[in-house]
């Protein structure tokens, strides 16, 4: 009996867990008025020659983690498609213009805050500030699939494959990397 019992409040703990792998949020939070509002880049995506940038959205004081989430994790991994962030990180390895997302370096950290930060602000150097363009849950959608192509992300929530066809290992397949901090001007990454 007291095997049963044990074996019943197992089966109820994952099931709880599971529970989160596929919530959908249909009022994710958006934004936070009191946050300094900041731009690292003045490069704006789609933005006519000499027109003024849009003002940024407020910064979020803390991180609205989606990141155990199997649909936000595939919502992430279709945006990055949408807003085309492979014309300069590749689908994920690094391209011409941008630094690889799935390996261990990092330049301005690895944790959500800041991947958030470098999406929402842009960053010196070429990186767009998307925050005027992008509602705030897509961001950390981005965030999400952004961590999980180096394997930060819980495989069983991370996609499993491409719709495409593709030579890197799926996201869930993926070995977890140690970030590493670099410098931003140390020029390995930049063209």
């Amino acid at each position: 009996m007291k095997k049963l019992a044990l074996a019943l409040a197992v089966a109820l703990v994952l099931a709880l867990a599971a529970c989160e792998r596929e919530k959908r949020d249909f009022e994710p939070p958006q934004g936070n008025a009191t946050a300094p509002t900041q731009r690292n880049s003045t490069i704006q995506p789609g933005q006519a020659i000499g027109a003024a940038p849009p003002s940024a959205p407020a910064m979020p004081t803390t991180a609205y983690t989606v990141e155990n989430n199997a649909f936000a994790l595939s919502q992430g991994k279709r945006l990055y498609r949408w807003y085309n962030c492979a014309a300069c990180h590749a689908p994920g390895g690094g391209g011409d213009w941008g630094p690889p997302l799935s390996d261990a370096t990092w330049i301005y950290g690895a944790e959500p805050q800041n991947i958030f930060l470098s999406i929402a602000q842009g960053r010196p150097n070429g990186m767009p500030s998307f925050g005027s363009h992008i509602p705030e849950d897509q961001i950390w959608q981005l965030v999400a699939y952004v961590r999980s192509l180096s394997g930060q992300v819980r495989a069983d929530a991370a996609p499993s494959r491409a719709d495409a066809i593709s030579a890197n290992k799926p996201e869930n397949r993926r070995e977890k990397e140690t970030p590493v901090i670099r410098l931003p001007n140390d020029g390995a990454h930049n063209k």
